[in-house]
């Protein structure tokens, strides 16, 4: 705790001027992981592709996907969620919680998946958090009910629903996306 007490505190302000990829939760700096192996891409490309088809039915046409855009929190948290369902459309950074947040999970990323975004999410409001691990075919989705997260899709194989914005509906074939 110690430590703790005297590390540095840093701010979106900060977070703009540095080199590399980061990310920073509570005034303190994430290093991202390097640039993703050839699966996690395909994955998040996946992903956003089957997004986007699927939004081809929704009669909200602001509905957006966004791959690896910031979204600043607040003045001392930006994250950069591998995929993110907006119900507008954003031209610079994502300010308000999204939709939906698709993390890919990698051995790299598992602490900051599982426990770390996942606890931002939820304290965020994102309505829906889903966490693919590519390495093990498998997808989990998690819902938000009365401010907390429940899991709604645990498997390897199926269908996954997400009812958002305004009479918009989205299903995904996980086979197809792993």
């Amino acid at each position: 705790m110690l430590a703790e007490k005297y590390l540095p505190k840093y701010t979106v302000d900060d977070y703009m001027k540095w080199q590399g990829d980061w990310e920073l939760i509570e005034g303190i700096p994430f290093a991202m992981a390097p640039s993703p192996f050839g699966k996690h891409q395909k994955v998040v490309a996946k992903i956003s592709h089957y997004l986007l088809a699927q939004l081809e039915n929704c009669e909200n046409k602001e509905v957006s996907v966004y791959v690896e855009l910031d979204w600043i929190v607040n003045d001392t948290t930006v994250v950069r969620p591998d995929v993110s369902v907006m119900c507008k459309d954003i031209e610079d950074y994502i300010k308000q919680p999204p939709e939906i947040v698709f993390e890919v999970v990698s051995k790299g990323s598992v602490v900051n998946d599982e426990e770390i975004k996942f606890n931002l999410y939820e304290k965020e409001k994102v309505k829906y958090y889903v966490l693919v691990y590519p390495n093990i075919k498998k997808v989990r989705g998690f819902k938000l009910i009365n401010g907390k997260y429940e899991k709604f899709f645990d498997s390897d194989e199926g269908i996954i629903k997400f009812e958002i914005c305004d009479k918009c509906q989205i299903e995904i074939d996980t086979a197809k996306i792993l």
